[in-house]
């Protein structure tokens, strides 16, 4: 389903009473606080939906995908404790000049926000394909900090295309020029919780679309892109909603 507020088109994942998720656009805000746009995501989701909604967790200004929102203060209290006791599952998909190993766990403390301490963060990766020095990650960040996946990448000397905060200048000059990619290459792809209401684990899935799929297809990494996106979390009890 797409909803459209103004100019912005919104794309709704999944909706029912209790909460829905969204495909947040590259270069969108979830909601005011860091930032005072005139549009973000919540008041977009907001105004398509025509209820209050309330954001459980963000995305960066420059990743794409998968928003979970809950639709009362109920769901909205359950799903925060999920957030809080680490059972949502997240996976995204990040471009990194730069080959990381096929798999590891990044374990080095960031900053929830900023200007706070470190404090211990992990995430999880593997390395599902490369093109020349360039690689496709799978990310799976097992706590929740700021810039967490873009840090930690960085940290294994792999930041991520696109990234003008923690990559590499010349990579992102020539990924805009060649591959006319011009935003950051993070996309979260699928989101697993427990729904609030039922009690039952949900998988919702966020296709690739835009530059960063045109891109990944140049490069000959979108099948690989495509197949992280339709894997199953290890749950197989998990209920999953593709949308194509």
């Amino acid at each position: 389903m797409t909803a459209e507020r103004g100019e912005m088109p919104l794309r709704i994942l999944y909706q029912d009473d209790s909460c829905a998720v969204v495909d947040k656009p590259s270069g969108m805000i979830v909601h005011r606080g860091w930032a005072n746009d005139e549009r973000d995501l919540l008041r977009v989701t907001r105004d398509a939906l025509g209820r209050y909604v309330y954001p459980i967790h963000r995305l960066d200004r420059g990743a794409s995908g998968a928003v979970l929102f809950a639709l009362n203060e109920t769901a909205a209290r359950i799903l925060n404790r999920s957030f809080a006791d680490r059972t949502m599952d997240k996976r995204y998909l990040a471009l990194t000049r730069g080959h990381p190993a096929e798999h590891g766990l990044i374990d080095h403390p960031i900053p929830r926000a900023p200007g706070e301490e470190r404090v211990p963060a992990q995430t999880e990766y593997f390395r599902i394909g490369t093109f020349e020095r360039y690689a496709l990650v799978v990310a799976l960040p097992k706590t929740g900090r700021l810039h967490q996946i873009r840090r930690h990448l960085k940290h294994v000397s792999c930041p991520l295309i696109g990234d003008v905060r923690y990559g590499k200048g010349e990579h992102n000059r020539l990924f805009r020029e060649r591959y006319a990619l011009d935003r950051l290459a993070l996309h979260a792809a699928a989101l697993r919780f427990v729904h609030p209401a039922t009690g039952q684990p949900l998988t919702v899935r966020a296709p690739l679309t835009g530059s960063y799929a045109d891109c990944l297809s140049r490069l000959a990494l979108q099948d690989a892109a495509n197949a992280a996106i339709l894997a199953d979390f290890t749950d197989d009890t998990a209920i999953v909603v593709d949308c194509v």
